[in-house]
């Protein structure tokens, strides 16, 4: 539980969030005409050149505001003609970053993405009208909103805001940030991939601006057959770094903003479809999709035109902007509690078989005040219980079976922010 002084930060920050700012950058990266990857990157007004130009000048911005808080640049990758079917020329795949460092952990990051490409119903038409407004317009404002606001404070660990190119030509941005971070060895705690925020209109007819979906994978693709088969004997199956993310997410924003329904989806992205937090799952980093409950399939990927009184199109009159606010402030508010607190245990071991309680061992983390234990039902989505164990590196519950529950470890700082929980990885006996 967070201290009253920084429980009333999380609160500021969301009411920081402006439904305005966020209209007015939805608008703008839809008056671009088409963002389309492979689109003109020559023109100050039309193309992905000229909108991750402004995106770029927007972080910019906001740095200048908050004393060059963050750092900002092109990340990029060359991607050759024929790479996939829908890479119809060459192409540079050009990301927006902006960093703003930690103080205690700058090495270690939780990222906030947003998409700066669209398309229409054909992936390889680059020139046709395609202001994508909600997918992912939405996304990448939300991202540059959480920028502002968040950037008037000073975090323990670091943030990433990015907006991400080539989502719809096969997830490159992705790929290529991923990779960037692989090779300059930074700690990813993990991915707030945010891909469609604006839509409360669903094509099932459902209309709500409370529910939105967390999505994540089981456990990492990067796991070995020895991890693998462990978990056939001590469980783990829904316990993956991606999932206790998305754990993270639902309790916060059940915490702070009880007006909302996160949706936990124990799927890594929808049926058969992709998000720009798999290629951080690839790479064997904790990465979630964040998005509406209700989507509408007749505003995605389409081409803008009237069938059978239908309008088709991913246009502005579509947005929700109140709700784009809304989701955008969940992001806002597991990042900053993410950043500001200490990093997870890097090791939990469990112990307590054929016994009458359930021990669990950790590595001590550095500025953690102390430590908290989570137990819940084999069956429960969500951690139910839990124990403040003070500033110990191993503890033992009495009573409580090691057989009927699972169980894990957070790291909590002295602002009373914790990290996220870790699942043993290990076991040991007495």
């Amino acid at each position: 539980m967070a201290s009253a002084q920084e429980s009333t930060d999380l609160y500021r920050i969301i009411d920081a969030v402006s439904a305005e700012r966020i209209e007015r950058d939805i608008t703008t990266l839809a008056n671009f005409g088409t963002r389309h990857t492979l689109s003109d990157t020559l023109s100050q007004t039309r193309g992905i050149g000229a909108a991750r130009r402004w995106i770029k000048s927007e972080f910019d911005k906001i740095s200048r505001d908050c004393g060059d808080c963050l750092e900002v640049f092109y990340q990029k990758d060359f991607i050759k003609k024929g790479d996939n079917q829908r890479i119809v020329k060459d192409v540079w795949i050009v990301n927006v970053v902006a960093i703003q460092w930690g103080t205690t952990n700058p090495n270690s990051f939780i990222i906030m993405s947003g998409d700066i490409d669209s398309r229409v119903s054909n992936p390889t038409d680059y020139t046709s009208d395609s202001p994508g407004a909600n997918d992912n317009a939405s996304g990448m404002a939300g991202t540059i909103e959480a920028a502002r606001v968040l950037s008037k404070y000073k975090f323990e660990n670091s943030i990433i805001y990015v907006g991400l190119s080539g989502e719809e030509q096969g997830l490159y941005g992705g790929k290529g940030l991923a990779a960037y971070a692989k090779e300059r060895e930074w700690n990813i705690i993990g991915i707030l991939n945010n891909d469609m925020i604006g839509n409360i209109r669903g094509v099932d007819g459902v209309v709500s601006n409370r529910d939105f979906r967390i999505f994540s994978e089981p456990v990492p693709p990067t796991e070995t057959e020895q991890q693998r088969r462990s978990r056939r004997f001590y469980g783990g199956e829904v316990d993956g770094i991606s999932r206790q993310l998305a754990r993270y997410v639902h309790k916060t924003t059940q915490q702070y903003m009880p007006e909302m329904n996160p949706m936990m989806i124990y799927r890594l992205d929808r049926f058969g479809r992709g998000g720009h937090h798999r290629p951080f799952n690839d790479a064997g980093f904790a990465g979630i999709r964040i998005m509406e409950a209700h989507e509408n399939y007749t505003q995605q990927h389409q081409d803008i035109r009237t069938e059978n009184g239908i309008e088709y199109g991913d246009k502005l009159e579509h947005v929700n902007f109140e709700f784009a606010k809304k989701l955008t402030a969940v992001n806002a508010i597991n990042l900053a509690s993410i950043a500001w607190a200490p990093l997870s245990p890097a090791e939990v071991k469990i112990g307590g078989i054929v016994e009458p309680y359930a021990k669990l061992k950790w590595e001590a983390v550095p500025g953690a005040k102390g430590y908290k234990i989570y137990w819940r039902d084999t069956t429960s989505p969500t951690w139910d219980y839990s124990r403040y164990v003070g500033n110990t590196t191993e503890h033992t519950l009495e009573g409580i079976v090691i057989d009927n529950y699972f169980f894990g470890v957070s790291a909590v700082g002295e602002n009373g922010f914790e990290s996220p929980v870790v699942f043993p990885g290990g076991i040991f006996r007495n």
